[in-house]
């Protein structure tokens, strides 16, 4: 039974938009709209796009410049209303219209809970991704429940948590933020929950697409390491993936430029440094993953 009117869990809905993707903009707003028992505030951020010939249900913010996925992401959960937000990709889609109803059930079992992560399937069927899922073992789904990690492109997120630890690293741009935000929350006594019976459709891409991916990838993961980790593992876990990457990158010239962003992530400023507690290792390793890979 829907919760009456009054008692509605109230979630900001963040989707970015370039202006790109009007075909599965318009199936992710349709799927959104039909969300039963939540009061929905939906903001779209035009990263470097104005939005126009939107639902008027849904409020819009304009970046006349592409700020990245983190900070655009930042700008919406500002701009947003509601106890909980819903960091939403705009060619995702919600197959059933109580998808976000059981996500703030599960993120309702305990308030230390900040981010939700539902189970993401292809809409035609195809593997799902290795990064959708916050296991080593990815077989069937892989395991529910606690997770050390999330992925980013639909998750709920308590709102309380999120700026108690300052949001996404908009610097980063594109690349590992949801890695850095989640070793925050796991340092602040969050909680993680990967919760696989709640699925959401997207479509399985690589994001070897994007022209900046190489280079990012490797700038933002020697920054993760800077920002969050005790100084003895930062080298073992800079170490283990270079040494994964070059096992894994067969071509050369996307190799040059993951070592190129891999020199730049030492030359910049990752941002300020807080790195986890030695408990806070401990727990990452529990949960399934030691932090150096």
């Amino acid at each position: 039974m829907a919760p009456e009117e009054t008692d509605r869990p109230t979630i900001g809905v963040v989707l970015l938009h370039m202006g790109d993707r009007p075909v599965e903009l318009a199936e992710a707003l349709r799927t959104l709209e039909r969300q039963q028992g939540v009061e929905l505030d939906v903001v779209l951020v035009g990263n470097g796009w104005e939005p126009t010939g939107l639902p008027d249900w849904v409020r819009t913010v304009h970046l006349p410049e592409n700020v990245g996925i983190p900070e655009g992401r930042n700008v919406g959960a500002a701009e947003s209303r509601g106890e909980f937000i819903q960091f939403y990709d705009d060619d995702a889609a919600l197959p059933t219209d109580d998808v976000l109803a059981r996500m703030v059930a599960v993120m309702r079992r305990d308030p230390r809970i900040a981010v939700v992560q539902p189970r993401g399937l292809d809409p035609r069927g195809r593997p799902a991704p290795r990064r959708w899922v916050p296991r080593f073992d990815v077989r069937d789904g892989g395991r529910p429940g606690p997770a050390p990690w999330f992925w980013e492109a639909v998750c709920m997120i308590r709102r309380s948590a999120f700026e108690e630890v300052g949001g996404w690293p908009g610097h980063f741009f594109y690349g590992h933020e949801s890695i850095d935000l989640a070793w925050r929350l796991v340092d602040a006594d969050w909680r993680i929950v990967y919760a696989k019976d709640v699925e959401i459709n997207h479509p399985a891409t690589t994001p070897a697409r994007h022209a900046t991916y190489y280079r990012a990838n490797a700038r933002n993961r020697v920054w993760v390491a800077r920002r969050n980790l005790p100084a003895p593992l930062v080298p073992i876990y800079l170490l283990a993936w270079t040494a994964v990457t070059v096992l894994r990158v067969r071509d050369r010239s996307a190799l040059r430029t993951w070592f190129r962003g891999f020199a730049e992530g030492w030359r910049t400023d990752p941002g300020p440094r807080r790195p986890m507690r030695w408990s806070t290792v401990w727990r990452l390793t529990r949960l399934g993953r030691l932090p150096v890979i």
